[in-house]
């Protein structure tokens, strides 16, 4: 995570959370964001939320006009834009605390290319730059903005597969369960994930437009282009899936709600049955409980013959639905 004591490799500037340069087949740490970087790509990763963050970026002659209004603006909205060799783009991911990966709160992600800086930067921890951090530590080397584009989009579509894969694997679950007639997980719960698997529908169509107006752009530089439609159909494919598992959710639901009106109409086929068998019984006991006289059987067998009476009627009320077809 984004802690102080897990940076890599540690930062010294004004809200860097990590930074590295780049040159082929060698890293280096960045100890200072105004350092000098020449023949390397440097790669920073910055807190919005630093004052010092916001001094840098307003003086730091590398970012243009427009990449200093992206990275300051206070617009969450994913959007692209092209400025000569500037590429800056707000791109959306989740946010994460410090013992909870996933929070379900949506966070923007401001990423600026340029030919010898990619700057990344958020106002609170981000899940993808977790992941990010993690292959650069690992084993990524960055030469080039595409590389770093590449990168970054790549963590936040893992990131988000990891969320689609739980969701699905609880689709699944409940999928086996209604097969397996075991108890299945509550309407709400179903309803968490189907607005889950929604908002992340909104955010990858999002991401597509902003790829979409980035392939569009005759300004955006020759080298990042091929990155750009690779990226486009990268988040088209993970869009399809996420629309899969809607689908599957949708079937759920679907033979859920199905299987409940079932049970639901066969107990009021029952509740009706027994109301027509009980209703002649109801109409004899009703009528030998009046005070009044010349009631038939009032002498000493008369309870044995009211109940002989209330019985044949039940008898011949059942026998009726039963020719009518009501006990098919």
């Amino acid at each position: 995570m984004e802690q102080p004591h897990d940076r890599i490799p540690v930062g010294q500037g004004p809200g860097l959370i990590w930074g590295i340069d780049f040159a082929p087949g060698e890293r280096r740490e960045v100890e200072n964001c105004s350092s000098p970087h020449a023949g390397f790509v440097r790669w920073l990763h910055l807190n919005l939320a630093d004052h010092g963050t916001r001094m840098w970026i307003e003086t730091t002659p590398e970012l243009s006009p427009a990449a200093r209004e992206i990275l300051l603006s206070q617009d969450k909205h994913q959007r692209a834009l092209v400025d000569a060799e500037t590429v800056a783009c707000v791109l959306h991911d989740f946010e994460r605390d410090f013992d909870v990966r996933d929070t379900g709160r949506v966070g923007a992600l401001r990423v600026i290319l340029t030919p010898g800086l990619i700057v990344s930067a958020r106002h609170h921890p981000i899940g993808s730059a977790d992941i990010a951090r993690k292959r650069l530590r690992d084993s990524e080397i960055v030469t080039s903005p595409a590389r770093g584009l590449d990168l970054i989009v790549g963590a936040i579509l893992e990131n988000f597969g990891r969320i689609t894969g739980r969701l699905s694997s609880e689709v699944q679950a409940a999928e086996d369960a209604l097969v397996e007639e075991r108890q299945v997980p509550s309407g709400h719960r179903l309803m968490d994930i189907r607005r889950r698997l929604a908002q992340l529908h909104r955010m990858l169509e999002g991401m597509q437009s902003v790829f979409r107006r980035l392939e569009l752009d005759d300004d955006l530089p020759e080298d990042i282009l091929p990155t750009v439609e690779k990226l486009s159909q990268r988040v088209q494919g993970a869009d399809g899936d996420i629309q899969s598992v809607l689908s599957q959710l949708r079937a759920v639901r679907d033979e859920i709600s199905d299987q409940s009106n079932l049970r639901m109409n066969q107990n009021l086929y029952i509740l009706s049955v027994m109301t027509a068998l009980l209703l002649p019984t109801t109409l004899v006991t009703g009528i030998f409980g009046m005070n009044t006289g010349d009631l038939p059987m009032t002498g000493r067998d008369g309870t044995l013959g009211a109940t002989v009476v209330a019985a044949a009627a039940a008898l011949a009320t059942y026998l009726f639905l039963r020719a009518r077809g009501f006990f098919r």
